[in-house]
């Protein structure tokens, strides 16, 4: 399974998405995501993604290869990370040119993180349906059930962006 969704690679979310989730079970140590708030959680959870979002991170998207904006090889430092607001900071002070162009779309920092990470999580619960051992890291009772359907019938463009993305980056 692709480890990137969508923009979830360039905000370096990706690592995040299914730890905030799913992967409950891990040490607090190995699990980065154990320090944001179970309100930032709940709101990830529940945010509903639609048309017209998902149109504009195709926008920011196609934008950001465009301006040759890329995930930072350096690793988001977690430390410092304990709310969704100062993982958007750090992944807007990345690239300077990051928060205009989500800007320029209609988004704030934070809800462009949430719906990345709502389409990322959905990704996952969807992909575990198929995949036993995934399946156990997915708490089904915190899947929102929309967005799984919004991905599955969005999916065939979402992977024609990330092959898209795969040859830019080669």
């Amino acid at each position: 399974m692709k480890s990137r969704y969508l923009l979830a690679a360039l905000l370096a979310a990706a690592t995040v998405a299914p730890v905030a989730s799913y992967a409950q079970e891990a040490a607090p140590a190995a699990n980065p995501a154990s320090q944001i708030p179970a309100s930032d959680k709940q709101a990830i959870q529940n945010y509903n993604l639609n048309e017209d979002v998902f149109n504009r991170i195709v926008k920011v998207s196609q934008e950001a290869r465009k301006e040759g904006i890329k995930p930072k090889d350096a690793q988001t430092d977690f430390s410092k990370i304990h709310s969704l607001d100062d993982l958007a900071a750090q992944v807007t002070a990345a690239d300077p040119r990051i928060e205009p162009l989500i800007k320029k779309y209609g988004f704030t920092p934070r809800e462009f993180l949430l719906a990345n990470l709502a389409v990322t999580n959905a990704a996952i619960a969807s992909e575990a349906k198929n995949n036993p051992q995934m399946a156990a890291y997915v708490d089904q009772s915190k899947v929102n059930k929309q967005n799984v359907a919004f991905y599955e019938a969005h999916k065939a463009q979402i992977n024609a962006l990330m092959a898209e993305d795969d040859s830019a980056g080669h």
